[in-house]
C-alpha cells in the first residue's frame, strides 16, 4: 500500500517544527520558575526540553528517510508572561495537545500503509498522552483524585 509522501513529508516536519517550539518553551519555563519548589520543577522541565529535542529529532530523521528536506522553522511561541506553575502547565497541556493532534493526523495518514510510521506515531502518542496526564496530576489539588478540567 502506498501513502502520500509529500502531505507525510509535510506533516512530519510540522511535527518538527511543534517540538523544537517545546524545546524553546520548555527551556524558557525552566529559567522562569521561583519558589520553593523551584528545584524539582525547573528539573522536570528540562528533562521536557531535552525529550523534545529527540522528538524533532526523530521527525527529521524520517523526513530524510523519505527523501524530504527537514524543516529549519519552529512553531509558534506562546508568551503569555504568566509565569505561576499553573499557568506553565496549563500552557504546557495546551501545547502537548497541539503536538498530540499532529501524531493522530499523521497516524491517519500512514495506517495500514507504513508499519514503521504507523509505529513511530503510536509511540509518540502513548508519549504525549502520559505526558498529559502528568501535567494533568500535578495540576490537580493534593488529596484531589479527579482529572484536573480547566474552567473555561
Amino acid at each position: 500500500m502506498s501513502f502520500d509522501k509529500d502531505k507525510v513529508i509535510a506533516l512530519l516536519n510540522k511535527i518538527m517544527e511543534l517540538e523544537l517550539a517545546g524545546v524553546v518553551r520548555y527551556t524558557h519555563y525552566s529559567l522562569m520558575v521561583f519558589g520553593y519548589n523551584r528545584i524539582p520543577v525547573v528539573e522536570w522541565l528540562k528533562k521536557e526540553a531535552e525529550e523534545g529535542l529527540v522528538h524533532a529529532h526523530k521527525a527529521g530523521e524520517l523526513v530524510t528517510l523519505l527523501g524530504g528536506y527537514p524543516s529549519l522553522s519552529i512553531g509558534p511561541l506562546l508568551e503569555t508572561h504568566h509565569h505561576d506553575i499553573g499557568d506553565i502547565l496549563r500552557e504546557s497541556m495546551a501545547h502537548e495537545g497541539e503536538a498530540c493532534a499532529a501524531y493522530y493526523e499523521l497516524l491517519k495518514l500512514i495506517q495500514g500503509k507504513s508499519v514503521l510510521l504507523e509505529e513511530y506515531a503510536r509511540e509518540l502518542i502513548v508519549a504525549e498522552e502520559m505526558h498529559a496526564d502528568e501535567v494533568n496530576k500535578m495540576l490537580r489539588r493534593t488529596g484531589k483524585t479527579g482529572v484536573y478540567e480547566s474552567a473555561k
